[in-house]
C-alpha cells in the first residue's frame, strides 16, 4: 500500500466514524449543519478542489464535478428540509472507497509492471587496478569488459570472456528454470548471476541493449490504446456534459410544466433531489476506470507470464486471431542440428559416431558441429591425418591409419560404394570403413516438444486455420506438418515468398478473423510487420524481434502463443462483461431516479457500488497462471 493510499484510508476511517458518531448527537440546525460538514470536507476537499480546477480550465464535465454539484445540492436540501446530512456525505465517502479500490488495485497491476522494471541494472563493474569500481551502465563502451558478481543483474548485453554461472531469467521470460553460461556463450542484460563471478565483453550500449529495449516498449504500452478504450473515453467526452445537461433539465423543466401548465405547486425541492440523484447514478466512472484497468491489468499479468504485449491494441487484435502462420524453424522446430538415429550399422554406434567425429573434426559445418555434439567427449584431432574434403560430397580421412568416409550418397556413388537408403527425413550422413558401407547418421532439425501441443490447443481455443512457412524442402517441411497436425503448408520460400504468401492469406481470408504470424525475430521481421499481429518467439536479445513484433515471447516454449491468446481473451471478456454491467445497472437506475423511485442510497450503488465490482472483476485480467 502506497503512502498516499494509506492516507486515503485514514480519511475514509476518521469521516465514517464522525457520520456514525454525529448521527447519534441531540443537535440540530447550524449546529448539526457545521458538525456534518466536518466529516465531508475530510473526504471530500481534494474533490472539489479538481472540480474548481475543472471549472478553471475550461474542462469542467468530468467525475469530479458531477460528485461536487450532487452533494453539495444534497447538503444544501438537507439544510432547508430535512436536516439530514447523511446522504450528501454517504455520496462523498462510498465515492472515495471506490477510489481507492480503484488506486489499489491499479497499484497491483503496476506491481507486475515493477517486477519486470526490477530488471533495470542500477550499475556495471569495471576492472582498474585490480580492483572494481562501479559506473552507470551508460558509460559503458561497446567492447568494454565488465565483471558480474553472484547475486547481481547482468547491466549489459555481451559474450563471457571467463568464468562459468547459472542465470535467473524469470523477470524476463516468466520461467523459473536457471540457464547455464560458460566461456565463449551469448548473454543478455536483465538477467541475474546466480553462482559464479563472470568477464564480459560488452557487444552492445545500454540504450541497444536488450533490457532497455524491454522496458522501453512496457513504459509505452499504455500509449497504444484499443478501440474499446478510445471509444470509453469519447464516449465521457459526450456522455458527461449530457448528463449533466438532462440533470438540469431535470430540475427545471418538471416544476416549470406543474405550475404553468398545470397549475400545481412546482416542488422545486423533490425535482432538485431527483436531479442530484440523477447526476450521482450518471457518474461513469465504472466504465472510465475499469476498461482502461483490466486493459492495464491484461498486459501487466502476460509480461509477469513473460509476454510482452506492444499495447492494448493488440491484446485486442490478438483476441480475435482465427489464423495463425507460421514459421518453422526456430519456431516449431529447435533451429539446431541434432543427430537423431543411426541406422543399418554394421559396428557399435558409438564406435561408428566416433568416426564421424573424428573426420569431421575440420569442418565447422552446423552438420559435423551436430556430429561431435553427440559424441560427447573430446575429440583427439591427432588421429586424424590424410584429410580430404570434397566440397558438395563430405569428407574423406584416415583414423589410427583406417581410412574412413563420411558423406552424402553423392561421395558414396563417387567412391562406388553400395549404400542403403534411409526412408527417414533429414540429412543423411553415410559412413564407409576401408572402402565398405558401415551405416548411415540420421540429422535432423527436432521439433519441439510441446509444439504438437500448440497446435491441437490453437484448434480446440477456436482457431479455424494453422499454416506454417518454410524454406525447407517439400519433404522435410510435409513431414514436419504431417507431424504436427498444421492444415496447410508451404515450403521452399524466400523471405519475400513468405510476405507473398501472408498476404494472399489474408486476401483470400477463409476464415473469420485476425490473422497472427509467429516466428523466431531474426529473418521474419517483413512476414511480422505485414501480418495483423506478430508474434516473436525466443527472442531474448533479438532486436529484429523487438521492433517488428507486436508481441514478444521471452523464450522458446511455443505453448506461449497459447497462453497469450487465452490472456487476450480473458482480457477482452472483463472489459465487455464491465460495459454491459455498468451500462445496464446505470440506465435501469437512472429511470427509477428520474421518476422518482430511486433515492441517493441506489444512486451511490449506481455508482460506487458498480465501479467497485468492476474493478474487482478487472483485476481478474492479472491471473493468468492457470490459463
Amino acid at each position: 500500500m502506497t503512502k498516499k493510499q494509506k492516507k486515503m484510508l485514514i480519511r475514509i476511517i476518521i469521516s465514517a466514524m464522525l457520520l456514525l458518531g454525529f448521527h447519534f448527537l441531540p443537535v440540530q440546525g447550524i449546529v448539526r449543519f457545521f458538525l456534518y460538514f466536518i466529516p465531508y470536507l475530510i473526504i471530500g476537499y481534494d474533490i472539489l478542489i479538481k472540480g474548481w480546477k475543472g471549472i478553471r480550465n475550461r474542462q469542467p464535465f468530468d467525475e469530479n464535478l458531477l460528485m461536487a454539484i450532487a452533494t453539495i445540492g444534497a447538503i444544501i436540501i438537507a439544510l432547508y428540509d430535512s436536516g439530514d446530512y447523511t446522504e450528501a456525505i454517504a455520496v462523498m465517502l462510498f465515492y472515495q472507497i471506490g477510489e481507492w479500490f480503484q488506486s489499489y488495485a491499479v497499484g497491483k497491476s503496476r506491481r507486475n509492471i515493477s517486477d519486470l522494471m526490477d530488471i533495470r541494472p542500477d550499475y556495471a563493474n569495471i576492472e582498474v587496478d585490480g580492483k572494481l569500481e562501479q559506473v552507470d551502465p551508460d558509460e559503458v563502451e561497446i567492447g568494454s569488459v565488465i565483471v558480474v558478481q553472484p547475486g547481481e543483474k547482468v547491466p549489459l548485453d555481451g559474450i563471457v570472456l571467463e568464468g562459468v554461472s547459472t542465470l535467473n531469467t524469470s523477470a524476463l521470460t516468466g520461467e523459473s528454470l536457471p540457464r547455464e553460461v560458460n566461456v565463449n556463450d551469448e548473454i543478455i542484460s536483465g538477467c541475474i548471476n546466480m553462482t559464479g563471478r563472470l568477464k564480459i565483453k560488452t557487444t552492445k550500449g545500454f540504450e541497444e541493449s536488450t533490457v532497455s529495449k524491454i522496458l522501453d516498449l512496457v513504459e509505452n504500452a499504455s500509449s497504444r490504446k484499443s478501440k474499446s478504450e478510445n471509444f470509453i473515453t469519447k464516449f465521457a467526452r459526450i456522455y458527461t456534459p449530457a448528463v449533466v445537461y438532462s440533470a438540469i433539465a431535470l430540475a427545471i423543466l418538471p416544476p416549470l410544466v406543474r405550475m404553468i401548465g398545470f397549475g400545481l405547486s412546482a416542488q422545486w425541492g423533490a425535482w432538485i433531489y431527483r436531479a442530484l440523484t440523477f447526476l450521482v447514478i450518471s457518474c461513469p466512472c465504472a466504465l472510465v476506470i475499469s476498461i482502461p484497468l483490466s486493459f492495464f491489468a491484461g498486459i501487466g499479468g502476460a509480461s509477469k507470464a513473460g509476454i510482452l504485449v506492444k499495447g492494448s491494441n493488440y491484446l485486442e487484435i490478438l483476441s480475435q486471431v482465427k489464423c495463425v502462420v507460421f514459421d518453422k524453424t526456430g519456431t516449431l522446430t529447435q533451429g539446431t542440428f541434432e543427430v537423431s538415429g543411426i541406422h543399418h550399422n554394421k559396428m557399435e554406434d558409438e564406435k561408428l559416431l566416433e568416426y564421424a567425429a573424428l573426420v569431421e573434426s575440420f569442418s565447422t559445418h552446423p552438420i559435423s558441429k551436430s556430429i561431435q555434439k553427440a559424441y560427447r567427449k573430446k575429440v583427439d584431432a591427432s588421429r586424424v591425418t590424410d584429410i580430404q574434403e570434397i566440397s558438395g560430397n563430405g569428407v574423406i580421412a584416415k583414423v589410427d591409419g583406417i581410412c574412413v568416409a563420411a558423406g552424402n550418397d553423392k561421395l558414396m556413388k563417387r567412391l562406388q560404394i553400395p549404400y542403403i537408403a534411409c526412408h527417414h527425413v533429414g540429412t543423411i550422413i553415410h559412413m564407409a570403413i576401408n572402402g565398405e558401407y558401415a551405416g548411415h547418421i540420421l540429422i535432423s532439425d527436432m521439433i519441439k516438444p510441446h509444439a504438437k501441443d500448440v497446435i491441437s490447443s490453437l484448434h480446440s481455443s477456436g482457431v479455424e486455420k494453422t499454416v506454417m512457412l518454410t524454406g525447407d524442402a517439400k519433404k522435410v517441411a510435409d513431414q514436419v506438418a504431417n507431424t504436427l497436425g498444421i492444415d496447410e503448408v508451404y515450403s521452399e520460400l524466400l523471405p519475400s515468398d513468405k510476405v507473398e504468401k501472408v498476404e494472399s492469406i489474408l486476401e483470400g481470408k477463409q476464415y473469420k478473423g485476425k490473422l497472427a504470424f509467429v516466428g523466431d525475430g531474426i529473418n521474419d521481421a517483413p512476414v511480422l510487420s505485414r501480418a495483423d499481429i506478430g508474434i516473436a518467439m525466443g527472442a531474448m536479445g533479438s532486436d529484429a524481434a523487438i521492433e517488428a513484433a507486436d508481441v514478444v515471447l521471452m523464450d522458446d516454449d511455443p505453448m506461449k502463443i497459447v497462453k497469450a491468446i487465452k490472456i487476450s481473451r480473458k482480457c477482452l471478456r472483463i472489459v465487455y462483461e464491465n460495459i454491459w454491467f455498468a451500462i445496464g445497472i446505470k440506465l435501469i437506475c437512472l429511470f427509477l431516479g428520474a421518476i422518482g423511485i430511486a433515492n441517493m442510497w441506489v444512486a451511490i450503488f449506481a455508482d460506487v457500488g458498480v465501479m467497485i465490482l468492476a474493478v474487482l472483476n478487472a483485476i481478474r485480467a492479472l491471473f493468468v497462471k492457470n490459463l
